[in-house]
C-alpha cells in the first residue's frame, strides 16, 4: 500500500503556459518520500545526527502523462519498490484528485521511480542502510 501526500497547485509550480513546471514534480516527490518517512517515525535530520548517514538521490526516472494546472489538488504516492542493502527503489505517482475517476481509479499525470542511497554523513561514501531502518521503511 503506498503512502499518500496532499499537494495543491500554486502560481509559482506554474510554467508560463499555466501548467505544472515539470521539474516541479521532483519536488513534489521528495516532500512525499520526506513525509512518508515522518509517518513511520523516521526524521531526516535526526537520520543523520542519530545514524551518522542520510539518504540521497542516485537515480530518478519520470514519465509525464497529463499536465496539473493551477489550483488542482494532487494525491502524491510514495511506495518501496525495490530494497537492498545499500539502497531503495521508490515507485510514486502524482494524481489528480477530482470527484469524477476514471474506471481505473484517479487519473495519473505523472509517475516514476527514484532511487536514494545510503551515505555516511560525513564522508558521503555509500555504507550500508542500518538494519533497524531498513526494517521499518520495508515492512507492508
Amino acid at each position: 500500500m503506498a503512502f499518500e501526500w496532499p499537494v495543491r497547485i500554486y502560481w509559482e509550480d506554474t510554467d508560463a503556459g499555466g501548467i505544472v513546471f515539470y521539474a516541479n514534480y521532483l519536488k513534489f516527490f521528495e516532500r512525499a518520500r520526506t513525509e512518508w518517512l515522518r509517518s513511520l517515525g523516521v526524521g531526516q535530520q535526526s537520520l543523520r545526527e542519530l545514524a551518522g548517514g542520510m539518504f540521497v538521490v542516485s537515480d530518478a526516472q519520470l514519465r509525464y502523462l497529463r499536465p496539473a494546472r493551477l489550483d488542482d489538488e494532487l494525491i502524491v504516492t510514495a511506495a518501496v519498490q525495490e530494497s537492498g542493502r545499500a539502497c531503495l527503489t521508490i515507485r510514486q505517482q502524482a494524481l489528480l484528485k477530482t470527484e469524477q475517476t476514471t474506471e481505473s481509479g484517479p487519473v495519473l499525470l505523472c509517475e516514476g521511480t527514484v532511487r536514494i542511497g545510503w551515505v555516511q554523513a560525513d564522508t558521503l561514501r555509500p555504507a550500508r542502510i542500518p538494519g533497524h531502518l531498513l526494517a521499518t521503511l520495508t515492512r507492508p
